[in-house]
């Protein structure tokens, strides 16, 4: 059975369809933005302090800090290790692209930390409204 002219017809349109919709798809300008995104490299100990290095990603004019959180854990002392570190907008890089950074995280007053110690670190941006994003958690041995 021959197919008739209007099989030729649908199938030429379809054909035609998909070509000029995969050449829209190949000149069309890439999306620049991306989710913003945080990976933790490496957590150490620091004189009495933590240094966690970040890997991290950031859409231009988000006006967001990148916030670094570090707790012992399973520690039985009362003084069992706390820290905080921040790295503030203005001096991050926010174009795109992976940069690193180097957050060292300053040990609260009245704890510490001390080689050995399993501790719990998060970084995360956070933003002028209070919004928390990209959170990123891990547990390592200082």
């Amino acid at each position: 059975m021959k197919p008739t002219s209007l099989r030729h017809r649908l199938a030429g349109t379809a054909l035609t369809a998909l070509v000029v919709g995969a050449g829209a798809l190949a000149t069309a300008p890439s999306a620049a933005a991306k989710a913003n995104e945080l990976t933790i490299n490496s957590v150490s100990l620091h004189d009495a302090n933590v240094q966690v290095q970040v890997t991290y990603s950031c859409d231009p004019g988000l006006g967001q800090e990148l916030v670094a959180n570090a707790t012992t854990l399973d520690s039985d002392s009362p003084d069992g290790g706390a820290a905080a570190g921040i790295v503030k907008n203005d001096k991050l890089v926010c174009d795109y692209s992976n940069h690193i950074a180097n957050v060292t995280l300053h040990t609260a007053y009245g704890t510490h930390f001390a080689k050995g110690d399993k501790v719990k670190v998060a970084v995360y941006y956070f933003d002028n409204d209070g919004y928390v994003s990209a959170n990123q958690t891990t547990v390592s041995v200082l």
